[in-house]
């Protein structure tokens, strides 16, 4: 599996206001936002913030009842997740479920920037909400 991962693609922090989010980190932090997207099967607005090969995802719910707005209720605004690229994501779940690993989703689903994600349930890493993401050329 190792062999597969090839970087941190991104974290994933989730917000309750992505303008504010914006505003603090790039005034305070000095980082460039590259862009937004609405992501309508997930229920969020997401920015895109550079940071060396990797990036900060600022995550917004759109739905009072959508995951990140759950996720903020029950734990507060911070961390939701860490993203790690993969050459084949087919390739990766299939071999992380032979190895018990326990996952989210069993087939890639289409996430921020039209690639490939899926995630591994946190039960099976330690806590962690991980997500494996497959750029689409």
């Amino acid at each position: 599996m190792s062999k597969m991962i090839k970087k941190i693609s991104h974290i994933g922090i989730a917000v309750e206001n992505l303008n504010e989010a914006m505003k603090l980190y790039k005034e305070s932090l000095g980082l460039e936002i590259e862009g937004t997207e609405e992501i309508k099967e997930q229920k969020v607005n997401v920015a895109f913030i550079p940071v060396g090969e990797s990036r900060i995802e600022l995550i917004e719910s759109t739905d009072p009842d959508g995951p990140i707005a759950k996720f903020i209720e029950r734990r507060g605004e911070g961390i939701h997740h860490v993203a790690l690229e993969v050459d084949r994501i087919e390739d990766a779940l299939q071999e992380l479920k032979e190895k018990g690993v326990q996952l989210i989703d069993e087939k890639p689903r289409v996430g921020a920037h039209k690639m490939k994600i899926a995630f591994l349930h946190p039960k099976s890493t330690k806590g962690v909400l991980l997500e494996l993401c497959e750029k689409q050329e």
